[in-house]
Formats: C-alpha cells, sequence, structure tokens
C-alpha cells in the first residue's frame, strides 16, 4: 500500500528551506507554500499563507522562530523546527505548545549520524573520565561563513552529553568560514597520545531529508518532542 501523500509548508526559503522543498517530492510531500521573508514580513505567518499544510518546516532565523511556531500552532499546524539560536525563548514556546495542544518538534541538527556521534562521544567521555589517564577534552565546529550562532545548537548539544560524564563543561572553539555544512570534532588529548572522533556533513540535504521525517512523523502527533523521540531513544 502506498503511502498517502502529506501536503508541506516550508517556512524560510534560505539554503535549509530550498534544500527541503528540493527532496520533498521523493519523500512523499506536496509543497504547497514556499515562504521567504518577502510573504513574512508584512503579518507573519497566517492560516493563507500555509495554504491548507498539514505539517510545516521551519528554517529560518533566531529572532524569527519563536513567532513562526507560535503560530503554526495557534492555526493547528504541527511544526518541525530546525532553527538554531533561541534557545532562551524556546522554553516558554514550549509551554505554549503542550498549552495549546499543539505539536512541535525541535532539533538543532536532523542528521541521523549526529544523533549517533552525540551518544559516541558522551561514551567516550564516560570511558576516559572513569580511566583517570590525565585526558584533557576540547570540541571544534566549523561551519559556514552565513552562519548566525557561534557555538552552533549541535555543539552545544555535544558538548552536554559529553559535560554530564567529564563532570564540567567541555570547551568548545566555533571557526565559521567559506560553505561548510558542518564538522564537529571532539579531542581527548593527554601528555603522550591523543584521540579523536569527527562527525562530517558532506551535505545539507542530510539535515532537509532527516527533517522531512521528522515532519511525517509529527502529523497527527500532540507535544513538544526532539529527534530522540523520532528515533525512538528518548529516556
Amino acid at each position: 500500500m502506498s503511502t498517502p501523500r502529506v501536503r508541506l509548508a516550508v517556512i524560510g526559503d534560505g539554503k535549509m528551506g530550498r534544500a527541503v522543498a528540493s527532496l520533498a517530492d521523493e519523500h512523499g510531500f506536496d509543497v504547497v507554500a514556499l515562504l521567504g521573508e518577502a510573504q513574512l514580513a508584512p503579518r507573519g505567518v497566517t492560516r493563507e499563507l500555509l495554504a491548507d499544510a498539514q505539517v510545516a518546516i521551519e528554517f529560518t532565523v533566531p529572532r524569527a522562530a519563536a513567532a513562526n511556531v507560535r503560530a503554526c500552532v495557534a492555526l493547528g499546524v504541527p511544526v518541525v523546527s530546525g532553527t538554531t539560536g533561541w534557545d532562551e525563548a524556546r522554553p516558554a514556546v514550549a509551554a505554549e505548545v503542550l498549552a495549546a495542544k499543539g505539536a512541535l518538534l525541535w532539533a538543532p541538527n536532523f542528521a541521523i549520524g549526529v544523533h549517533l556521534f552525540t551518544r559516541l562521544v558522551a561514551e567516550a567521555a564516560r570511558l576516559v573520565t572513569s580511566a583517570n589517564a590525565g585526558f584533557d577534552a576540547h570540541l571544534v565546529e566549523t561551519h559556514h561563513a552565513a552562519k548566525l550562532d557561534a557555538p552552533s545548537g549541535t555543539a552545544r548539544l555535544i558538548a552536554e552529553h559529553a559535560a554530564r560524564e567529564l563532570g564540567h563543561a567541555l570547551p568548545t572553539t566555533s571557526v565559521r568560514t567559506g560553505s561548510v555544512p558542518g564538522t564537529h570534532e571532539v579531542v581527548f588529548d593527554a601528555p603522550f597520545e591523543q584521540i579523536t572522533l569527527t562527525h562530517v556533513a558532506r551535505d545539507r540535504r542530510v539535515f532537509a531529508a532527516g527533517a522531512l521525517a521528522a515532519a511525517r512523523w509529527i502529523v497527527g502527533r500532540h507535544g513538544v518532542f526532539t529527534l530522540d523521540h523520532l528515533l525512538g531513544t528518548a529516556e
């Protein structure tokens, strides 16, 4: 039996929004709206702009993300957001989503490999801590020159998981250069040896494919979710 197609609104027509729109058809979505600043600037997200979408995927900028999510939820449209850099507003938005019985899935990174990488880093941090062999740890994250937030949302997530095992914050260095989709490297360094773990995103389509999987999953659900819920690894 064929999978039913889903009507999708893409909020944000930057590189990520266009990547999502370009992959939507092969993932079983009909893009009914691709909304950029020109459409959103006058009134924000409206019922007319969403064009009867069943779900929305939001990749915009930090200053706009909270309002975009709130508008989608108020209109009864579940939303998947990959915008980073709006951490301060997100808890309040999440509470509003729950109160409205809406649906939001937010992730700083929709690559499945990054999800696995985060867990590998946490396990490595646990092992080097228990070994008490004098390892220091450091995270270096590199993204394209146009990325607004530093450290990246992904880097903050990795650092948070590692810190739980290390017992202290994980120092992080952010590099913004060229058109790099995203590289995260964790270095465990001891006086005479070094362990390095690296995740490299070769194409931003990996994030788009993950966001589309999340969009299909969230239709018909209510609550606030992360990629862990999608993958069945939520604690």
